[in-house]
């Protein structure tokens, strides 16, 4: 019985020495000054990154990428909403959500995705159905808050393909527009969402009889 507690004292404390060895090293190890994130796809390795530094200004004045637009500062318009996306080890799955860019620090950044608007479409390569569908819906007007906008649809899509009337409601929460007024951006992204009338554009959807309805009125009171 002695030679048995002798022995597995030894292995305990073969065991510790081992974990203490580890622990050294790992304490030795000097710390990297390394910050890898990824930006539209590309690979970002930014070295001594400031930890003051803002998402928003890294991207307008560093990687000249000034679709993301700067408005209120403190992340109260939406203008400069970005996509970030995250890897779970745990669930083994990929989390998409927008973010504001004028408040996340560059260094929280760290093995993350960046999507900003640039990188869902635009005129040199091709359009994303959601800018094409705010543009013929005429949700755009200033422009300014179109960015977030998309970017917030962008996400949600990601996350949910075919979204409810109310999801997309709820995304559009953050994001502010002086200009139109939200109904003709809520239009324009409703072909998304199968709560949509599948009638609506030919001639038999409810809305579209009213709307032939007032134009004939108009051109009646026109005619008189």
């Amino acid at each position: 019985l002695k030679q048995t507690w002798t022995c597995l004292v030894f292995e305990i404390f073969g065991q510790l020495s081992s974990c203490a060895f580890s622990c050294s090293r790992m304490a030795c190890r000097p710390a990297s000054d390394e910050l890898i994130f990824f930006v539209n796809g590309r690979k970002i390795i930014e070295r001594c990154a400031d930890p003051e530094e803002l998402l928003l200004n890294y991207l307008r004045k560093r990687l000249r990428l000034t679709g993301t637009k700067y408005g209120c500062g403190i992340g109260g318009c939406g203008a400069c909403t970005v996509m970030v996306s995250t890897y779970n080890p745990d669930s083994k799955k990929i989390r998409h959500f927008p973010a504001n860019s004028c408040l996340l620090p560059l260094c929280s950044l760290y093995g993350a995705a960046v999507t900003t608007v640039e990188g869902v479409g635009n005129t040199k390569t091709k359009l994303h159905p959601i800018q094409k569908r705010l543009a013929k819906c005429h949700g755009s007007q200033c422009g300014f808050c179109t960015p977030g906008m998309v970017m917030s649809m962008y996400s949600l899509l990601r996350n949910h393909p075919e979204p409810s009337m109310e999801q997309i409601s709820a995304a559009l929460d953050g994001n502010l527009c002086r200009c139109t007024g939200y109904r003709p951006i809520i239009d324009s992204f409703s072909a998304f969402s199968p709560d949509c009338c599948p009638l609506a554009g030919s001639g038999k959807c409810c809305l579209d009889q009213e709307g032939e309805k007032e134009e004939e009125k108009e051109e009646d009171d026109l005619a008189l």
